[in-house]
């Protein structure tokens, strides 16, 4: 089968071959992606979406793009995605843990260059939880002496 993109009108959904691709798991907070990478022109799907219309934020998309900059290859490839859990803020950072892993596995001479970065490391930091006689997570009620 050859890579094929069909655009479905009425509900957007882009359907893409990938056959011969590179698969990565990225975490972020709650949320898990699974990326798919293979040779192309440049498409990212998020979701069955385009990255642009499931992230709206500007700060969100250029994230994303990031590891395809630092390598210099963001027209090169084609990119899928399935993401869940957690907020968008997270599902992009899952995104980008992913991408970059796969990128690594493609070619792994660029592993150094991510490293850098520090991409391929997943970022464990997490929402803390609320502890009892607390009002959050470490801010205390009002104390009084007298």
């Amino acid at each position: 089968m050859e890579a094929q993109l069909n655009i479905d009108s009425t509900n957007k959904k882009i359907k893409l071959d990938f056959k011969d691709s590179k698969y990565a798991t990225g975490r972020r907070k709650k949320s898990i992606a699974k990326v798919w990478l293979k040779k192309g022109s440049g498409i990212i799907s998020v979701n069955g979406k385009k990255m642009v219309d499931y992230f709206q934020k500007p700060n969100l998309q250029i994230s994303i793009f990031r590891p395809l900059t630092l390598v210099k290859r963001e027209n090169e490839f084609d990119v899928k995605c399935s993401v869940k859990g957690g907020g968008l803020s997270g599902q992009a950072g899952a995104i980008i843990h992913g991408l970059s892993r796969a990128i690594v596995l493609y070619e792994p001479e660029l592993k150094t260059t991510l490293k850098k970065e520090k991409l391929t490391t997943r970022d464990s930091r997490a929402v803390e939880r609320k502890k009892y006689g607390h009002k959050k997570a470490r801010r205390s009620f009002q104390f009084s002496k007298r």
